[in-house]
């Protein structure tokens, strides 16, 4: 196995998980109402990594499946948001770059659901901006 690349948890620290490759390359923040309404945030920044790559390490978490389709997944203790698989891209997991041991190494490089983000956010970055989200090739990802 190679060595971890990321590691990352929960605000209680139960839920554990290891990213086992060199470099997160697909983050994005998410403004669409489904990730607000589930993470309680304006918007969400996520960075998507092959799911060959991921392991939980701690405490198992919960799995809710919205009626959209997909599963997220969060501490059952503390109620943390850790990740997300969509059948969209079902070879990768997204997690939540704010639960990373070292979020400040990840930047975004896009903002996604752009078209469904509240009006009082404003978007002056300079990051790249889509109406709703385009997948990055397949090797990217």
């Amino acid at each position: 196995m190679s060595p971890a690349r990321s590691q990352a948890g929960c605000a209680c620290g139960a839920c554990r998980y290891r990213i086992d490759m060199p470099a997160l390359d697909d983050v994005a923040i998410c403004h669409c109402g489904e990730c607000r309404r589930s993470t309680g945030g304006t918007h969400v920044t996520w960075a998507s990594v092959p799911r060959a790559a991921f392991q939980w390490t701690g405490v198992e978490p919960h799995c809710y499946r919205p009626a959209s389709g997909g599963e997220r997944y969060f501490c059952p203790a503390c109620g943390a948001h850790l990740a997300l698989w969509t059948p969209l891209a079902p070879d990768t997991l997204d997690v939540t770059v704010s639960t990373l041991d070292h979020p400040e190494r990840h930047p975004p490089d896009r903002h996604i659901w752009v078209s469904s983000r509240l009006p009082w956010v404003s978007l002056n970055d300079g990051l790249a901006q889509e109406d709703e989200e385009t997948l990055p090739p397949r090797e990217s990802r």
